[in-house]
C-alpha cells in the first residue's frame, strides 16, 4: 500500500520529458460540454473491450476523470484506469488492445511506469498503471470529493470552463488545457488531503 507521502506527491515531469509514442497532439479548440447521460454506459462498453481483449491481465478497471462525477462538464472523452501486473511488460497487453482498436500514445516510465493507449469510439483514454499505484489512488479520491462535495465541484466546473475558453481562444492542446486549471486542481487535491489527515 502506498505511503501518504506517495498518494500526496504531485508528479513533476522533467523539462525535456518527450513521453509521446507517435508525437505530440496538434492544437485544437477544447470542447468542455453539460454532463451526458450516456458516460456511464460508454466506460461500460469501454470495459467490456478491455477485458475481452485481456481477460484476467486486466486486474481492475476503474471510471475515473470529469465523465466520472455526475453534474460535472468534461470533454466528452471517456478517461479509464486500468491496472495489469507490470506497465513496463508492454507485451503483456499492448498488443492485445491494439487488435481491439486501441493505439499506444504516451509512454512514462518515470511516473509509475504509466502508458495511455486511446480508443476513437466510444472516445476513450486508458491510463496504465499497477497494483496499488498511488496515482489510481488519487483519482478515486477526487472522484468522491467532488461527488461529496459540491462546492468543490462547482469550484473545478468553473475552472475548466475557463481552461477551455482561454485556450481554445489563443491556440494551444490539451495539455496546455490541463496546465491552465491545475492551480485549481492542485488546491482541491490540497483540501481534499488535508480532510483525509494526509497531509497537515
Amino acid at each position: 500500500m502506498p505511503t501518504p507521502e506517495e498518494i500526496t506527491k504531485h508528479h513533476e515531469p522533467a523539462p525535456d520529458h518527450d513521453p509521446w509514442v507517435n508525437g505530440p497532439p496538434r492544437p485544437a479548440p477544447i470542447v468542455v460540454v453539460d454532463p451526458d447521460a450516456r458516460w456511464p454506459q460508454q466506460f461500460d462498453l469501454i470495459a467490456q473491450r478491455i477485458r475481452a481483449a485481456l481477460g484476467e491481465a486486466a486486474l481492475a478497471i476503474e471510471h475515473v476523470g470529469s465523465t466520472s462525477v455526475p453534474r460535472l462538464p468534461a470533454k466528452p472523452t471517456i478517461d479509464v484506469d486500468l491496472t495489469v501486473a507490470d506497465p513496463a511488460d508492454e507485451r503483456a497487453y499492448v498488443p492485445a488492445l491494439s487488435s481491439a482498436g486501441f493505439t499506444l500514445v504516451v509512454r512514462e516510465p518515470d511516473w509509475h511506469e504509466h502508458r495511455l493507449l486511446t480508443l476513437a469510439e466510444p472516445n476513450s483514454n486508458v491510463h496504465v498503471f499497477g497494483p496499488d499505484c498511488p496515482e489510481v489512488i488519487r483519482h478515486r479520491m477526487f472522484r468522491r470529493w467532488l461527488i461529496d462535495h459540491p462546492e468543490e465541484l462547482d469550484l473545478y466546473r468553473r475552472a475548466k470552463l475557463a481552461a477551455a475558453a482561454e485556450i481554445s481562444a489563443r491556440g494551444g492542446t490539451v495539455m496546455d488545457y490541463n496546465r491552465h486549471k491545475e492551480p485549481a486542481i492542485r488546491a482541491i487535491y490540497d483540501r481534499m488531503f488535508r480532510a483525509s489527515g494526509l497531509i497537515r
